[in-house]
């Protein structure tokens, strides 16, 4: 077994005779297989301790960067502040940079000045635009590393992803939708803030794939460009119910789902099935309330620890853990929210 650690320093944290570790470590023979497992345990814990050793007393300054609906950045704000200690004996601190809307180019602007200023790491959703790449490319190239978080950057220089599947969530989401509606007829309007954001696209994707496979005569109306935002958001749910009198059931890849419901109660008309993403503020009082059917959630607290954490394997003072795995899909209804939701 591989480790950098003197036989003596191993045999002390295992309580064993260094003769003992010795044969362990050399394949021997001749030591029961219980003892074999207190050296590799002690190997570990000698892992797990230099590493705190190694991020004892250290501050990460974080930039958070993002595009998106204020509900959700103050999720992501609360989640991340909530998972400070946990990332103890090192420090976070965080600059939050958040906007609602806007050109590009405003995003594009903060990350050169964070290039220009410095930083341990930033934590960017933003939309996949070219121009958004090569600005993560400055960044990466000044020594700054780069987590996208929600919604991905494939093709620029960041370091990791870290969220859902995205596909894997609408093709559930189509499911969900395809199996309450069952013999119901009628259209399902899909309604995404912005197709420039990789995660609702690849969402909206997933979900036209699954439903163009297990449902094929049913008919999807697209609503798009919102940003999200309520007042736009209702104005056009509006546009399209009146278009199309048999609009049944909502997926929403984005968000906006209070102005979507009150664009069907102005008209009175019933939205029999509606599938939503994350348990943000409206979402999570919507559900209470039943007026969602389901709430595909990722817990957001366990991917801000990680996107923390991968800004500190960055600079060395993690380990590395090989490939990152997408974040679990929880599908959420009013009797399963998890600990610690309230509307």
């Amino acid at each position: 077994m591989r480790h950098p650690y003197p036989i003596r320093e191993i045999a002390r944290q295992a309580g064993l005779s260094e003769a003992t570790v010795d044969r362990v470590l050399n394949s021997r023979g001749g030591v029961r297989e219980s003892t074999i497992m207190e050296v590799h345990q002690a190997i570990k814990d000698l892992d797990r301790q230099r590493t705190q050793v190694r991020i004892g007393g250290r501050t990460f300054m974080i930039d958070i960067v993002m595009q998106t609906p204020d509900r959700f950045s103050t999720a992501v704000r609360n989640a991340l502040e909530a998972e400070l200690p946990s990332l103890h004996p090192a420090v976070v601190r965080s600059r939050f940079h958040f906007r609602e809307t806007g050109p590009a180019s405003e995003l594009i602007t903060i990350m050169d000045k964070i290039a220009k200023r410095g930083s341990q790491g930033v934590i960017l959703k933003a939309p996949d635009l070219p121009e958004v790449g090569a600005a993560v490319g400055r960044l990466v190239a000044a020594g700054i590393p780069v987590v996208t978080l929600v919604t991905d950057l494939p093709s620029s220089a960041r370091m990791a992803y870290v969220g859902i599947d995205n596909r894997a969530a609408g093709a559930t989401a189509a499911y969900l939708v395809g199996q309450w509606l069952g013999d119901r007829p009628g259209n399902v309007l899909t309604t995404i803030s912005r197709g420039s954001f990789r995660n609702e696209e690849e969402r909206e994707m997933g979900f036209r794939s699954a439903m163009r496979v297990a449902h094929p005569r049913r008919s999807l109306v697209e609503v798009t460009d919102s940003d999200g935002l309520d007042a736009t958001q209702r104005d056009l749910v509006l546009e399209a119910l009146k278009r199309d009198e048999d609009i049944v059931a909502v997926y929403s890849a984005g968000g906006g789902n209070a102005a979507t419901l009150d664009a069907f109660d102005s008209l009175g008309r019933e939205c029999a099935v509606f599938v939503a993403h994350d348990l943000d503020h409206d979402n999570t009082r919507l559900l209470s309330e039943g007026r969602l059917s389901a709430v595909l959630h990722h817990d957001l607290r366990q991917d801000m620890r990680r996107a923390c954490q991968t800004v500190m394997r960055a600079h060395r003072a993690l380990p590395d853990e090989g490939p990152a795995l997408p974040s679990a899909i929880q599908v959420v209804t009013p009797y399963n929210m998890p600990p610690g939701v309230s509307s």
